[in-house]
């Protein structure tokens, strides 16, 4: 008996006390999580099931929102808008961000630090200004149209978020601007990591400095990859303060996103049970799209 108690003292207590502890220092945060993040998302998923415009007393409804997000052109117009953003949002400053890492890494330019600041600068500017500021860059007397027409390209020159088919890329190339900044440091922090041995034998076996990035740089880099590419692709499924901004959905629906519609259905329209639906499948489609980018990266981390 003796024994058994020595033991139990230098476990510091009874088999289960241990277990009690963490459970302890855990709930508030569950308490949290439950209370501002899961009840939230469990009751839009249960409006998603009724016809109800916010005010008066809904009725069940079903299937028939999720029906019709599904088979209506005009409401699978957004998420397509929104796969297109994903180009622009995470695509494009996945590649150039490794492209300029890639260059930046290899010597010590001057100023390096502070080209690197002023890259990362968009993300802390709140995105609100930022779409106020490129709304007055991309008007018919901005400074991009003046740009063209000192060029002498004044046949380039057009109201650009007005324009059906340049509106949306035109949102669409402020999130390149905005998120290039944030690649460009995570795979700078990655690249940092590299033993420069590496880099050396590369050169040494005759590899020129694109198949040494290749060869060296980029495998080091796979989870800042999957990393920045998560951030950007939901940074581009969720986008709505760029749109609301600049284009309020127009012209003629073309920059109409997820986001967008469901503000624009449950606070202009009186529709919360389809806004609901819309919100539940682009969230599916979120956390569908994370998890296949982290699947790849683990995958080829093995």
């Amino acid at each position: 008996m003796a024994d058994g108690d020595a033991a139990v003292a230098r476990r510091g207590g009874p088999p289960g006390e241990p277990r009690t502890v963490a459970y302890l220092y855990i709930a508030p945060a569950l308490l949290v999580f439950g209370a501002f993040l899961l009840w939230p998302i469990l009751h839009a998923v249960w409006l998603s099931f009724y016809d109800w415009d916010g005010l008066t007393l809904g009725t069940w409804a079903g299937l028939d929102n999720y029906r019709q997000v599904l088979t209506d052109p005009e409401l699978r117009a957004p998420f397509a808008h929104a796969l297109v953003l994903v180009v622009f949002f995470a695509a494009l400053p996945v590649t150039i961000g490794l492209a300029l890492a890639g260059l930046m890494s290899r010597s010590a330019l001057p100023g390096l630090a502070v080209f690197r600041t002023v890259l990362f600068l968009p993300q802390v500017i709140a995105m609100v200004v930022v779409g106020i500021a490129w709304s007055a860059i991309y008007a018919p007397d901005g400074a991009l149209n003046d740009s063209l027409s000192a060029l002498g390209l004044d046949g380039l020159a057009r109201a650009w978020l007005g324009d059906e088919v340049f509106a949306l890329p035109a949102v669409g190339m402020v999130g390149t601007w905005v998120g290039t900044g944030l690649c460009v440091v995570l795979f700078l922090a990655g690249l940092s990591k590299v033993p420069r041995e590496l880099y050396e034998a590369a050169r040494l076996d005759g590899a020129g400095p694109v198949r040494e990035f290749l060869a060296v740089g980029l495998p080091a880099l796979r989870g800042e990859i999957a990393v920045a590419a998560t951030l950007t692709v939901i940074a581009a499924l969720r986008t709505f303060d760029l749109v609301y901004v600049m284009t309020s959905g127009g012209p003629g629906g073309r920059t109409r996103v997820p986001s967008y519609e469901v503000y624009d259905r449950a606070f202009q329209q009186g529709q919360v049970g389809s806004a609901a639906a819309i919100a539940v499948l682009l969230t599916i489609v979120i956390m569908a799209l994370t998890v296949a980018i982290n699947r790849f990266a683990d995958r080829g981390a093995t």
